[in-house]
Formats: structure tokens, C-alpha cells, sequence
């Protein structure tokens, strides 16, 4: 039987689904053209949860990966006390496509390519750095075909980028090198930034700013940067700035647990960014045009945002997915209960609150998660609510446009991630 090679982030990107998650409501949409129907036995969840606190960034909590099979209602309520791998040497932020994950273990001095079975790390294959030597966390990252990736993050003291070309298959470096990107009048560049390859025209667009300092006092630039580049030859093409003052969300970390980046059905290009207005982080949703390499000046498709965004998915329809925060909440900590998804309309930039029987999903903590995923049909969303002593999977068929109730995750842990796997 033939297998899709399925890549989460680019899976999303394409996935096709309704715009309204209203359960069993006439306001309902489901997608008339859905995706292709997969064979679900072929793939299973790794459902990343960590002891004591929310995970992710720099958290040196305890991080365990449970496997299912499903994650519908009868699989009940799911814990790891019997069953769970622990990352160990590896990080919750990591890269994932097909069978496998890939990523810069603790150690700081190798590519590893492993799998999670049996309750297990399985290193598959690694690669000793060569010349570009790289931090756990602190990379970004873009596929350009299903055995090709390429690696970007700064340098040490984050005088220049260096990048990385990576042949999956048997983790053969094919090239490196460096780019010199600190703005003129800036002492330093981003941490990592944002890179992303757009298929259709074969371009790499890297995101980034100049900063002066160093840690939290660091002043960045007003306006990010973008960088597009040959993947081929990894020369620079053009430069611009973003249209209004902002940053970019996910920086530091590249999109290693969060999602950042979508397109849509034409190749048009979203990035989720955030300003700053009366002490408050703002979220945005800015777009660059397919066939375009500069940010269309006027577009927000994100408006009136109450907090930053943290994660976006392109759902069909000109509608996208978005986890966001509320940052006029009480409080806005990561394990406080003021993040929230919401359904933006990419034409108008309004949102509206996700809803199950009428009712909006309430308040979620977990600020660094990527609990949503879109996979056959289906779009999987987790939320961990003060009102709920577990966090709940709810599950929207874009078929029928049905929400429902499915699997929970033990409350005693905190319920950070879902990435989807192809069955080995």
C-alpha cells in the first residue's frame, strides 16, 4: 500500500478544512474538497507531556512522550505512568518529518536522527558537526524536499548566521557556510530566526533583526528584516524590511515546537508577529503575496488582537487556526490560564473564539505548546483548562463539520505537544 510521506508543519500548511468549529450547528462549514483519506494504521500520535510544569524553551523539567494509536474517546484518559519514553539527552523542540525526529541533543555537537519506539529513544543515525557548530533550541530550520534540510541559526556571539545543508537519508552533510547579517548601525542579530521555503517559486525567506546588547536589555530594531535566498546556492537575492514595527513570533527558537509560519492554497505567505503597544504584546498576522518577496504594506490578517500569537495553521477557506494569549488577563504567565484559539478570517482580520456545543472552550495555560494538529480529515486540538482536570482532545471532522469530545490527558501532567508520526 502505498504511504504518504507526511511532514506535520507542511501537512498543516496545505491541510484543508472548515472555517467554524461549532459542534452539530447550521453556522457549520466542513470542507466540500477535503484532503486525501490516509490509512490512520499506518501513523500514531507522540503525545509530549512534562512532570511539574509546562515545558518547552529553556525548561529542564522532565519530558515524556507517550505513543497512541488514536485519540478518539474510547481511548480514554491517557497517563504515562506504565507507558512513556523520556527525552533524556534530547528536547522537547525538535524537528520532525515521516518516521523520524532530527535535532541538536544537549551535548551540542552532533545532527541526531532518531525514533521513539517502545517506550524508547532510538538513534538512527547521527552526524558529528563539521565546521558549524550549533545549540540545542537555538536553530531554525526549512525542508526543501523530503531529504534535504536545511539548518540556520547565529553564531555564538551572534556576529553572523551560519547555515547547514543536511541530506536526511543518511545525515551526510552536503554544505555549509556563513552569512554576514547584522544591519548596519546594529552590533548583533537574532538568535535564530525564522526561515521557511515557499515550494512554488523555490525560494528561501529568512526573518531576522538587529539588535544592540545583550539578554532581556538587548534593543532590537523596530522592524524585522527579510532575507530571501537561492536554496541551491544559499546567495542572498534581496533584502527588505516589514512593513510596520513588529517581530516575528517563535525568534529565538525557530518553529522547533511552534508554528509560525502557514500558506495557503495560492503559495501566499503568512508569519505571525507581535508588537508592542502600551506595555502589552500585540499579535499580527502579516502576509507576503505569492510570486512576491516584500510584505504587503497594508495587510493584518489578524486584527484587534488582545495578546501575541503563538501559534497559526492554515485551515482552508481563507481561515486559519490560531493559538494566541490574552494579555489582559489577570495573569499572562506560561502556566497561567489566558491562552485561547481562535479562527481568523484571513480576508476580513477578524476572530472568533473556538466553540464546543455552543459554548466557547475556556481559558487554556501552556504559552509554549503546539497542541493542534490537522491529519486525515481531522483537526486534533488540545486544551488543558482550569475548569477540567484533565486536557482535552477535542476533534473537529472536516467532512461533516462535527466538533467532539476525544481522549484526555491525565491532569497530573502538563500536556505540551502533538506531533504526528508515520508507523515504522
Amino acid at each position: 500500500m502505498k504511504k504518504f510521506k507526511f511532514s506535520l508543519l507542511a501537512f498543516m500548511a496545505v491541510a484543508m478544512m472548515a472555517f467554524s468549529f461549532m459542534a452539530c450547528s447550521s453556522d457549520d462549514d466542513p470542507d466540500p474538497n477535503p484532503g486525501p483519506v490516509i490509512d490512520e494504521s499506518e501513523y500514531h500520535f507522540d503525545l509530549f507531556v512534562t512532570v511539574g510544569k509546562y515545558g518547552g524553551m529553556s525548561s529542564t523539567n522532565t519530558t515524556i512522550v507517550n505513543s497512541t494509536n488514536t485519540l478518539t474517546a474510547d481511548r480514554g484518559i491517557i497517563t504515562v505512568k506504565q507507558q512513556g519514553s523520556e527525552l533524556g539527552d534530547y528536547s522537547m523542540e525538535s524537528i520532525s518529518k515521516g518516521k523520524y525526529y532530527y535535532q541538536i541533543p544537549y551535548s551540542g555537537d552532533r545532527f541526531t536522527k532518531y525514533q521513539i519506539k517502545n517506550d524508547a529513544i532510538v538513534v538512527v543515525k547521527e552526524r558529528p558537526f563539521s565546521k558549524n557548530v550549533y545549540k540545542i533550541r537555538s536553530y531554525t530550520h526549512a525542508w526543501i524536499n523530503d531529504n534535504t534540510l536545511i539548518i540556520m541559526s547565529s553564531t555564538g556571539d551572534y556576529k553572523k548566521i551560519i547555515w547547514t545543508k543536511l541530506n536526511t537519508d543518511d545525515m551526510t552533510i552536503l554544505a555549509e557556510g556563513e552569512l554576514d547579517f547584522v544591519p548596519e548601525g546594529w552590533e548583533t542579530i537574532t538568535t535564530s530566526g525564522i526561515l521557511t521555503y515557499r515550494k512554488t517559486d523555490n525560494k528561501l525567506f529568512y526573518f531576522y533583526y538587529g539588535k544592540k546588547g545583550s539578554g532581556r536589555d538587548a534593543i532590537k530594531e523596530d522592524k524585522f528584516r527579510v532575507a530571501v535566498l537561492n536554496p541551491s546556492t544559499m546567495e542572498v537575492e534581496s533584502q527588505s524590511v516589514a512593513p510596520v514595527n513588529s517581530e516575528m513570533s517563535g525568534s529565538a527558537y525557530g518553529e522547533l515546537m511552534q508554528d509560525c509560519v502557514m500558506y495557503d492554497e495560492s503559495g501566499n505567505l503568512y508569519l505571525a508577529c507581535f508588537s508592542e503597544t502600551d506595555g502589552a504584546e500585540r499579535g499580527m498576522l502579516l502576509r507576503i503575496k505569492a510570486g512576491e518577496t516584500t510584505f504587503e504594506s497594508s495587510y493584518n490578517g489578524y486584527k484587534n488582537s488582545d495578546g501575541k500569537l503563538m501559534t497559526v495553521q492554515y485551515l482552508g477557506n481563507n481561515k486559519a487556526l490560531v493559538y494566541t494569549r490574552n494579555a489582559s488577563a489577570p495573569k499572562t504567565g506560561i502556566s497561567d490560564f489566558c491562552h485561547y484559539y481562535t479562527i481568523a478570517d484571513l480576508t476580513t482580520g477578524s476572530n472568533t473564539r473556538l466553540s464546543y456545543n455552543g459554548q466557547e472552550i475556556p481559558y487554556s495555560g501552556g504559552r509554549f505548546s503546539q497542541r493542534s494538529v490537522i491529519f486525515n480529515n481531522k483537526a486534533y486540538i488540545g486544551v488543558s483548562t482550569e475548569e477540567d482536570a484533565n486536557a482535552i482532545i477535542y476533534i473537529y471532522d472536516l467532512k461533516t463539520g462535527i466538533m467532539e469530545k476525544g481522549a484526555e490527558v491525565s491532569g497530573e501532567f502538563k500536556f505540551d505537544m502533538i506531533r504526528v508520526i508515520e508507523n515504522d
